[in-house]
């Protein structure tokens, strides 16, 4: 096999602009297949990290009826809706998929906040002790919840950086009181979402979808919610999954153990916000067009392949008689079969090769050029090992394929027959 090997590369040494030729079909069409794969890896991470955000692996699970997620602003609760217990946040953290577990209450377009003479109008959440953390926050400046804080009822809140410019413009928020429902909290701290949490907002339609998360959150303890509306309501929970890709297994894990444990109201379900899902559909989309693209490509390794046959047949003809002295000293049919297919594989084989470097090359280039057609989108064009090995065999395989009928004819040619041959 090295002896063959080797013969083939002495070959296409000897014979360097047509050894060329002979591959640029291949070299082409493998160059394209890696670089279309690897935009569609690109793309794919964008859209994934555009709509949930890179490294935000929280899902909310909320109480909804007929797809809609239950309103509770106008005090009208449900029946058949069970408390949330530790233990069944205990039970949930062991679910397939899940990290960690939060429950939260919420009130979005909350209004009626207040610190002096300035008023918001954002969301509300009153917040167990794991909330923060399972919801990807940062404390900037002041202090988190404390347990003490939960025990005992304090009236304080945490705001995030957009509450607070809302209700402290210009000024220290610690410290500052604000007022909901009639009742005063005392802010201790300020938080934001961690930047790699953040998904990307590119356009108005983007900032619609995300304006809930955007319009700024004011957060205290869900102890504390019967102080400010006087009764109690059913949780949501806020699931951080074990990464990305877990988050649809984790949702749903956790939004079918709440209607069989804490559900009796059939009217009623938790359904979780599946972003996985919607980024996965995206996804689809796009591969779809650039699977025909692959097609497209892959034309090209069918034009290298017959130039492989064709070349490998000339190569025959001219070495008729070298064929025959062969066969004339008992060289076998399979030692024939075995030495021109070998050529065709290595021949194809560098073809690959040189494609796999042009990709890289060509993918480089992609990373430069593609901001400039996606509003500044950060697709990031990037080879992957699975599709360099994908490339390299299945040019190999064009080789072996392509270059079996030629192999197959030399083997069978008549050693009188190739002697005589001028």
């Amino acid at each position: 096999m090295l002896e063959n090997i080797n013969l083939a590369l002495q070959g296409v040494w000897s014979h360097k602009l047509r050894s060329f030729l002979t591959m640029l079909g291949i070299i082409i069409g493998i160059a394209a297949i890696i670089t279309i794969v690897s935009t569609i890896r690109g793309t794919n991470e964008q859209i994934k990290q555009n709509l949930i955000g890179a490294g935000n692996d929280m899902v909310q699970v909320q109480l909804t009826q007929d797809g809609s997620t239950v309103d509770f602003s106008y005090g009208e609760l449900p029946e058949g809706i069970a408390a949330i217990t530790s233990a069944m946040r205990d039970e949930m953290d062991a679910l397939p998929g899940v990290s960690a577990v939060a429950m939260y209450r919420q009130r979005t377009w909350a209004d009626g906040i207040y610190a002096g003479n300035q008023s918001f109008t954002g969301t509300l959440n009153g917040v167990d002790d794991h909330y923060l953390s399972v919801a990807g926050y940062q404390v900037n400046y002041g202090r988190a919840f404390l347990p003490e804080d939960f025990s005992s009822r304090r009236k304080v809140a945490v705001i995030d950086t957009t509450a607070a410019q809302s209700l402290f413009p210009g000024q220290n928020p610690i410290g500052g009181v604000i007022e909901m429902q009639g009742e005063p909290f005392t802010v201790v701290g300020v938080v934001s979402q961690r930047a790699i949490s953040q998904p990307v907002i590119n356009s108005v339609e983007d900032y619609q979808m995300y304006a809930r998360t955007t319009s700024g959150t004011v957060m205290i303890p869900e102890s504390c919610w019967p102080i400010a509306f006087r009764y109690d309501e059913p949780m949501n929970v806020a699931v951080r999954a074990s990464s990305t890709n877990d988050m649809t297994k984790a949702g749903s894990g956790v939004a079918d153990y709440l209607n069989s444990q804490v559900v009796t109201n059939r009217q009623l379900t938790y359904q979780a916000q599946d972003l996985l899902k919607q980024a996965s559909e995206l996804q689809s989309l796009s591969e779809t067009t650039n699977r025909q693209l692959i097609w497209i490509a892959a034309i090209s390794l069918v034009v290298g392949g017959i130039g492989v046959m064709n070349i490998m047949l000339v190569s025959v003809t001219e070495r008729t008689r070298e064929i025959g002295i062969r066969k004339a000293m008992g060289a076998k049919e399979r030692t024939i079969l075995a030495q021109f297919v070998t050529e065709a594989a290595t021949t194809s084989a560098l073809g690959g090769t040189l494609g796999i470097v042009l990709g890289y090359i060509v993918s480089a280039i992609a990373n430069q050029v593609l901001p400039m057609f996606t509003d500044g989108m950060d697709v990031t064009v990037s080879p992957s090992f699975n599709s360099i090995v994908a490339a390299f065999g299945i040019s190999v395989f064009i080789g072996v394929l392509f270059g079996y009928l030629p192999a197959k004819r030399a083997a069978r040619l008549n050693p009188i027959d190739a002697l005589r041959y001028d």
